[in-house]
């Protein structure tokens, strides 16, 4: 029988690609989407020497506000760059680490007095406009979409509670806590950790591992690509 690995992607086209790469690896796939997007209705500032864009959704909404760029559009990520390229925009960098830290570490030395523009969710990291502030950079962050949990989740909580789950794939903090507070909800976080804790659990990125660690959820990988497939990979690999 196969194993049942669960992911928290978006109930859009995220779930539905995410669902394929599980199967494709010969795994079952729980989708159990733990964001659901709420837009704010704010538009990225457009007079930034540099704009950096996080997320497929972000650019999508900047789209559909007319957003257009004055100079340097730098992108977290291939994801969110293929996103600005179908979508009509160019894409003039994109850090070789897909993180904020990584961000932060491609444009340190030349942001000093420059303003950048952060367009992304309500829950991004403040690693990013910290570091870069502390570049020297004229920080602005526009927030362009709330990130909030669906009431249906859940079902993987239940899941992991009564030791059906055998794999899990965290891509973000946010999908950890979302985690957790269905499963609180259910009166089961006890046991859907413990459940998790007998699962082979994976997360892209470190700042995603320490955040399950700190509520004694056990990583086992960590991918060196933060893209989901080779976290999928990771996970089904070591199951």
């Amino acid at each position: 029988m196969a194993e049942t690995v669960a992911f928290f992607r978006p109930n859009d086209e995220r779930a539905a690609e995410a669902t394929e790469i599980v199967r494709e690896m010969g795994s079952e796939p729980l989708s159990d989407p733990m964001l659901a997007v709420e837009p704010t209705g704010d538009t990225p500032r457009e007079d930034a020497a540099y704009t950096v864009l996080t997320s497929k959704t972000g650019v999508e909404l900047a789209r559909d506000a007319g957003w257009t760029p004055a100079s340097e559009v730098v992108a977290i990520g291939t994801a969110t760059a293929d996103a600005l390229r179908s979508n009509g925009y160019r894409v003039d960098r994109v850090p070789e680490e897909y993180s904020s830290s990584g961000l932060v570490e491609e444009l340190e030395d030349e942001v000093a007095g420059e303003r950048v523009e952060v367009a992304r969710s309500d829950h991004g990291s403040a690693v990013l406009t910290d570091g870069l502030n502390d570049a020297g950079a004229y920080v602005h962050e526009t927030v362009l979409y709330r990130l909030v949990r669906p009431e249906e989740a859940g079902e993987s909580a239940v899941a992991a509670a009564e030791g059906r789950l055998d794999g899990a794939c965290f891509t973000s903090s946010l999908t950890v806590e979302h985690f957790l507070a269905a499963a609180d909800e259910r009166g089961v976080r006890s046991a859907a950790v413990e459940g998790l804790n007998d699962a082979v659990v994976g997360t892209i990125g470190d700042p995603t591992r320490e955040t399950a660690e700190s509520y004694g959820v056990g990583v086992d990988v960590v991918p060196a690509d933060a893209e989901f497939a080779a976290l999928a990979a990771a996970v089904v690999e070591r199951l």
